[in-house]
């Protein structure tokens, strides 16, 4: 028996063992395989779409790659081989990324050319603003030969109340001399921003756009620190801190051509009812050079109802009146840039026009280093323009017209506007 169940144990064995040849033999020759042949793929797409599949028996894979390779070897001419996907990656990559350096380079180009542009305004800017000053200079060393009153008086000896224009920004370290009817409007706004004076009833912050403040509110005198001011607030200290300030602090001005100033403010304070212009003045003007008989309407509203109202035939003949003269100094709004801002004493780092607002005042946020905080404010442009002169002074008699310029030559000659020949001579 031990020997029957040891034969039988060996003829199982040996059957086993014989079976395993056959799978063995037939799965080499690819007669019978346990895996099913699949088609190869790219080693990341396989890995990236199907992380969790398990990779083939090796000698399986070489076999089908090896398969593979001769078939398509066979095929495919040399000169159209396609390129494997690892190759086509990378000529994507490197495409992309000539793509991306030709657009840096071409960025960087336009960068320069817009800096080559910007230099070149800025040049300009410059060179004009040289001349403005230079001009300025010899008016008020007397090379022109033009004379006016306190040309040639120290700052010291300007008295507090004529100093009440010169506005001043401690923060950013400004002074602003406002002239009426030269964007002053505007300007105040910005120094109402920079000096965060103001606070905005709906935020309950100060004003940080100029356009946001309301435009009635900034010609308010307690909003703005003005050298005249300083008296009370700093007492015997008053005049060596306005040195300091005019020393170290970046000063500027806007002005504009000075006939033009004058229809601008006629226009603005008498071409429509204002009670207090009327009062102040406009009565004056018609109880002095008018025919009008009896007592005058009481208010402007009034006065403009029945027709009655100045005309700049008047407003001209009260400016040149001696009287006028000695009553007081003239008012702000058609004062002389002169007196309102002192341009022989004060030495101005820029002075603009209204003539060239948008490009000064450009110029003027990148020179005060405060371009990145505001823009100066688009708004309404006063529409009174050059051409008008001729028509509005056409009434006005020749003589009158001389002495007209004769009182605001100084302006004409320090801001560099030419004489009206054709005004003064026709």
């Amino acid at each position: 028996m031990g020997t029957w169940r040891g034969l039988r144990v060996a003829f199982i064995l040996g059957s086993l063992f014989m079976i395993l040849l056959i799978i063995v033999y037939w799965d080499d020759v690819g007669g019978f395989t346990l895996y099913p042949l699949q088609e190869p793929k790219h080693e990341s797409l396989h890995s990236n779409s199907h992380p969790q599949m398990s990779t083939q028996p090796s000698h399986s894979t070489s076999t089908s790659k090896a398969r593979t390779n001769s078939s398509s070897t066979a095929s495919t001419p040399a000169s159209s081989k396609i390129p494997a996907p690892e190759e086509t990656g990378e000529l994507a990559e490197e495409h992309i990324e000539e793509e991306g350096n030709e657009k840096q380079e071409q960025r960087k180009e336009e960068t320069a050319d817009d800096e080559k542009v910007e230099r070149s305004h800025t040049a300009v800017d410059d060179r004009e603003q040289e001349a403005r000053k230079q001009r300025i200079l010899d008016v008020c060393s007397g090379m022109d030969g033009v004379e006016f009153p306190g040309r040639t008086r120290a700052f010291e000896q300007i008295p507090n109340r004529e100093l009440d224009h010169l506005i001043v920004d401690d923060v950013h370290q400004i002074i602003y001399c406002y002239v009426p009817k030269v964007a002053c409007t505007n300007w105040k706004r910005v120094m109402v921003v920079l000096s965060q004076s103001l606070i905005s009833p709906s935020s309950g912050k100060p004003y940080t756009d100029p356009e946001a403040v309301p435009p009635d509110l900034v010609h308010n005198s307690s909003l703005h620190l003005t050298f005249a001011k300083f008296w009370r607030h700093y007492g015997s200290l008053s005049r060596h801190l306005m040195a300091l300030k005019l020393k170290h602090y970046t000063k500027f001005l806007f002005v504009r051509d000075p006939f033009v100033r004058l229809i601008s403010a006629f226009r603005n304070k008498f071409g429509r009812p204002n009670e207090d212009f009327y009062k102040q003045f406009g009565s004056v003007m018609l109880r002095r050079y008018s025919n009008v008989s009896g007592s005058l309407p009481e208010t402007a509203a009034e006065a403009f109802a029945a027709g009655i109202k100045p005309t700049f035939q008047q407003f001209i003949t009260y400016l040149l009146d001696p009287e006028t003269e000695r009553e007081s100094i003239f008012n702000e709004h058609w004062r002389q840039v002169y007196r309102l801002c002192h341009p022989c004493q004060v030495k101005y780092d820029f002075i603009g026009r209204l003539e060239t607002l948008d490009t000064d005042a450009e110029h003027l946020l990148k020179l005060l280093e405060v371009d990145d905080l505001l823009r100066f404010p688009l708004g309404a442009r006063n529409r009174t323009a050059a051409s008008w002169e001729q028509d509005w002074f056409a009434q006005i008699p020749l003589t009158k017209r001389r002495e007209l310029y004769k009182l605001y030559e100084p302006d004409f000659e320090l801001f560099g506007y030419p004489k009206p020949e054709s005004t003064l001579h026709q």
